[in-house]
């Protein structure tokens, strides 16, 4: 790289902390080492002229888990766990919005609700047996009823004639939060360095040599933060999974308000500037979806097109605007992994799709591993 004596010497030299990934876990970590150390010198290096992956290209749910994704999970984790996970999205919803403020953020109760396909009548009186045990469950997270029947308000089709809803679910706006996080950490002299790529990184035992694709420098340490792209530096059991969503255009006088679930969350949707936007789908083909190419396929936008027409909007004329595909983090349990990788390299990653509720406290527990 063509790099100046000036430029070296002010973004690239005496490096204390190094962030790969300025998403919402890397630009917590970054606040969260600035208020531990005042005096540090903390770099951010992000591949995009945006934060990539899902930070900037999510749906906007401050959710929790729906009632058939917390029965899914109970499946493979035991029921603490399935606690902890809810109370840790719980602790980093609400550590978010104390951090920028409801109105800085769009931050919206709207309350979230699943519902059911009539051909999932199976799946739905399942989760209505259910209903008392994870509220009882759940009590000790939300200290009240979290989960209750409620009519269909909103003339959506096709589908069982009461939502199961979630009351503490939220929205927010995802711009507005990404924005405002980028805001603060450069006024906390975070430096933030965009379009540039990591592809390597060596622990030398007092320091860190990281290599780009044009530039090499050299970090005290160096934390990982880049989700559903942790497979390209490192060995952990995460996978990438591809979520595709597209919005209409403003449509007028639309009354539908909230988050909304479909089929153990493989599809949501919510309002938003009085359009719709819808994503999901990468259960119709899971090993296509396991990639870290942003596109999106006709499979799965057909299959949005269809549930807006049949389900979400089938009164309502629309135009489709524009879709977009985010990259998430995944792997054979949702619970994250935040660790230390050797003495001056941890990460932060695998955050299951739910980053917005728990990227903040992920970012700060990743600065916590690094004294």
């Amino acid at each position: 790289m063509n790099l100046s004596y000036w430029e070296r010497t002010s973004w690239f030299s005496n490096i204390d902390y190094t962030i790969i990934g300025s998403g919402i876990v890397g630009l917590n970590c970054a606040l969260e080492l600035r208020r531990k150390y005042p005096k540090a010198r903390i770099l951010i290096l992000e591949k995009g002229k945006l934060p990539q992956g899902a930070s900037t290209k999510n749906a906007g749910f401050a959710c929790f888990g729906s009632i058939s994704e917390i029965l899914s999970d109970l499946k493979t984790h035991s029921e603490q766990e399935v606690i902890d996970l809810v109370q840790e999205r719980y602790d980093g919803i609400h550590s978010l919005r104390n951090l920028l403020g409801d109105a800085t953020i769009g931050y919206q109760n709207y309350g979230g609700h699943e519902l059911f396909l009539n051909k999932d009548l199976e799946l739905y009186e399942l989760c209505l047996k259910e209903l008392k045990l994870v509220n009882e469950l759940l009590h000790p997270v939300f200290k009240e009823v979290a989960f209750k029947t409620t009519p269909d308000t909103f003339n959506f089709k096709g589908i069982n004639n009461n939502y199961i809803s979630q009351v503490f679910e939220g929205q927010v706006d995802t711009g507005k939060m990404m924005t405002s996080l980028v805001q603060l950490a450069q006024q906390k002299n975070i430096t933030i360095v965009n379009s540039t790529k990591v592809h390597s990184f060596e622990d030398a035992g007092a320091e860190v040599i990281v290599k780009t694709d044009d530039l090499e420098f050299i970090t005290k340490k160096l934390l990982i933060a880049t989700n559903g792209f942790a497979a390209q530096l490192l060995s952990e059991n995460v996978k990438p999974a591809r979520a595709q969503v597209l919005i209409t255009k403003p449509i007028k006088n639309l009354h539908v308000k909230g988050t909304f679930h479909l089929e153990e969350g493989y599809y949501y949707f919510r309002n938003i500037d009085n359009r719709i936007l819808l994503g999901g789908g990468r259960n119709l083909d899971f090993k296509t979806e396991e990639t870290t190419e942003f596109a999106t396929t006709t499979l799965v936008k057909n299959k949005l097109k269809q549930l807006l027409n049949t389900v979400i909007l089938p009164n309502t004329a629309f135009e489709i605007d524009y879709s977009w595909s985010g990259i998430m983090g995944v792997g054979h349990q949702k619970k994250p992994i935040v660790k230390q990788v050797s003495s001056n390299v941890a990460c932060g990653v695998r955050l299951g799709g739910m980053g917005i509720a728990i990227g903040s406290t992920i970012g700060k527990k990743l600065a916590n591993l690094m004294n």
